[in-house]
């Protein structure tokens, strides 16, 4: 699939909030595409087309680092007040708490556990928003310097290697965390898991759209991305290692709605 059909899917399977924060490559690939004819050339002449772009693509990046930094504050205040949530309810409702009740436990227990799941999903989508935008900015430099003859990817992918959005350790971090919280305090019994599922599938949405599908969708992208090719080279993201490849592609597979 080329990348601009990608890019485009992958929008269209993100949060409703979040589709105007993506690369505009079209308007970039538009723009390589007038700065290589000779038309061009002879108007503005080539400095000027090279400022012009690279004045875009530091646009782009701010845009990114904005949104990106934002999303990270706003996840770190979400985990704090998850795991107090999860604290006061023990100490509320739980075996020794002050007002232990099984049901009142079990029920906000499964609230949280939707929560967490919920924001899990989340954090996997702005990690994949990183990889997406990143592997964009990569094309769009490859393309300008093929065509145009300049040499603006290599200083310029150092540069947006030292971004907030391409680092993603906290988020990742984050994420992990999330996995063990759900390991340690929900811990599912095998013949449980199938039900889960189910219920997480059907219940865990954001703005009235599953964000199952899209974290999946977001999953299934990075490795894609991430995956060796014949195109790949220097400017390529690493090999992404996915554990529970298996088990989404399960959840592919069974899921009512296709992920493509």
């Amino acid at each position: 699939m080329k990348f601009g059909k990608r890019l485009k899917q992958q929008i269209e399977e993100s949060l409703p909030a979040w589709r105007d924060k993506f690369l505009s490559y079209k308007e970039l690939k538009k723009l390589v595409r007038q700065i290589s004819s000779a038309e061009s050339c002879v108007e503005y002449g080539k400095a000027d087309a090279e400022a012009e772009f690279v004045h875009l693509l530091n646009n782009e990046i701010d845009k990114f680092n904005v949104f990106f930094m934002e999303q990270e504050e706003d996840f770190i205040i979400r985990h704090k007040e998850l795991q107090q949530r999860i604290k006061r309810v023990i100490e509320t409702w739980g075996p020794n708490g002050t007002k232990p009740s099984e049901a009142e436990y079990k029920d906000e227990m499964a609230k949280i556990r939707k929560d967490i799941v919920n924001f899990h999903g989340e954090m996997v989508l702005l990690v994949n928003y990183s990889n997406i935008n990143y592997t964009g900015l990569a094309k769009i430099l490859k393309k300008y310097d093929k065509r145009t003859g300049g040499l603006l990817r290599l200083p310029f992918i150092q540069k947006v290697l030292q971004q907030p959005f391409f680092i993603t350790d906290l988020v990742s971090k984050l994420v992990k965390e999330c996995e063990n919280t759900i390991d340690e305090v929900f811990p599912v019994e095998q013949e449980d898991e199938e039900e889960i599922v189910k219920e997480q599938r059907a219940a865990i949405t954001v703005a009235g759209k599953g964000i199952f599908r899209n974290t999946v969708a977001a999953l299934l992208s990075m490795q894609e991305i991430r995956r060796g090719s014949s195109t790949y080279g220097h400017f390529s993201l690493p090999p992404m290692d996915l554990p529970d490849s298996d088990l989404i592609h399960s959840f592919q597979l069974n899921s009512p709605i296709p992920i493509v």
